[in-house]
């Protein structure tokens, strides 16, 4: 039997939730940054107090810098169930995808094709189209336009013998969906092509299994996995040795310099430690036995199950209002809780403002998804509502957001 999340457990480990300045706040924001553990705060406060010093030299402070951020990436990394020579570092997602178009830019030639969808986050979209300077096709990958939903015969359309990569996300920062990325990389394998998955908005909910899943490239930001301001990258090792190295030139045989042209800062790097610490933690509280290759699936299992609870009264309350229409499923089978919406009698910005009135912190527009907007009919200047929430979230702050939400629309 799975065991059930110890919530008052969890909100012991977030200093949010003890902060006097946030007494009475409830966050709905979490898709654009979740509260940071106290395990991560305390480690980014120790790096700065005792080793903010170039790292990696024989001196004291330096050395121990050096272990603090070499044992991030090894603990990272067998979190994703992958190598640590596979993980990367830098300062947001839209920095690593920037970085690795350059890379294609030189790899790819003129005539190849890649696809692209138009439910992504622009930072997994509007990169890739720039390589059609280079004489590279780009094709769409549409979403259905009354479900805003990706569908598999609609890949199968623009997928060819020429493909060489397809572009596309785990799960949708405006429909919520958790898409079924491990079947669908297996047919884009099977195509011959490679697969880019940007995980940015379904990392928070669990850490992903990479090795699993079989991505060639999988991006996601530990600023949303209650950590500090980072990108993360994967980058198969196969792939890594055939993309043209983007950094140092005297870096170019090092597997975790070659596609880092700006590292970010070290102190956030080694309070990576700080987010497996809480992992770890929320772990060993609720299972008895555990493998360093199945402890992401047991703990995605139970954020989700735990997340399901909370999710289900926040949809029957906006399928209910007849006055709203969501984005995506109304039901909590295979969906994230990243709930976006839209009211035939008030804008999205004045939901949010109302709400904030509240001491309630929702998000609205268009979220970076302004190509979702387009293809499903919303203006993007005005966008949606959006409310998100992980884990952490307390059946009572879902009470306080519906009672909120029912005097208001």
């Amino acid at each position: 039997m799975s065991p059930s999340l110890d919530l008052n457990f969890v909100r012991d480990q977030f200093p949010a939730f003890s902060e006097p300045s946030l007494n009475d706040f409830a966050h709905f924001e979490n898709a654009g940054g979740s509260f940071p553990c106290k395990q991560c705060v305390d480690a980014l406060t120790k790096f700065y107090r005792t080793t903010k010093v170039q790292p990696y030299y024989g001196f004291a402070p330096s050395s121990e810098a050096g272990d603090l951020m070499s044992s991030a990436r090894v603990r990272l990394s067998e979190w994703l169930n992958v190598t640590p020579d596979e993980v990367h570092f830098s300062t947001s997602t839209s920095q690593n995808s920037y970085v690795i178009y350059n890379a294609f830019r030189e790899y790819l030639s003129s005539g190849d094709e890649i696809v692209v969808t138009n439910q992504d986050h622009e930072a997994n979209i509007g990169v890739w189209t720039r390589l059609e300077t280079a004489g590279i096709i780009v094709k769409t990958w549409e979403v259905n336009k009354d479900t805003a939903e990706l569908e598999i015969e609609n890949l199968d359309a623009v997928l060819t013998d020429k493909t060489k990569f397809v572009a596309f996300t785990h799960c949708s920062n405006i429909v919520g969906s958790i898409n079924p990325v491990k079947e669908w990389i297996k047919r884009i394998h099977s195509a011959g092509a490679l697969a880019i998955v940007d995980g940015v908005s379904y990392a928070g909910h669990g850490f992903p299994n990479i090795g699993d899943i079989d991505a060639d490239i999988y991006f996601f930001s530990m600023y949303k996995v209650y950590g500090p301001h980072l990108g993360i990258m994967y980058i198969k090792q196969a792939l890594n040795e055939k993309l043209p190295s983007q950094g140092h030139f005297f870096n170019a045989k090092v597997p975790t310099s070659r596609f880092t042209p700006s590292g970010p800062d070290h102190a956030q790097i080694a309070a990576i430690n700080g987010v497996i610490d809480y992992f770890d933690l929320v772990h060993a509280h609720h299972f008895a036995q555990f493998s360093k290759t199945v402890k992401t699936d047991d703990i995605s299992k139970l954020f989700q199950d735990a997340e399901k609870i909370n999710l289900e009264p926040l949809l029957d309350f906006l399928s209910q209002n007849t006055s709203i229409k969501i984005i995506g499923k109304n039901k909590t089978l295979m969906r994230a809780p990243t709930v976006s919406f839209i009211s035939s009698k008030i804008t999205p910005e004045h939901i949010s403002k109302e709400l904030a009135k509240k001491k309630i912190g929702i998000a609205n527009g268009n979220c970076y998804a302004y190509r979702l907007m387009k293809a499903i009919g919303i203006e993007p200047d005005s966008g949606v509502a959006r409310i998100s929430f992980v884990h952490y979230t307390s059946s009572d702050e879902i009470e306080k957001l519906i009672i909120a939400l029912d005097k208001i629309i």
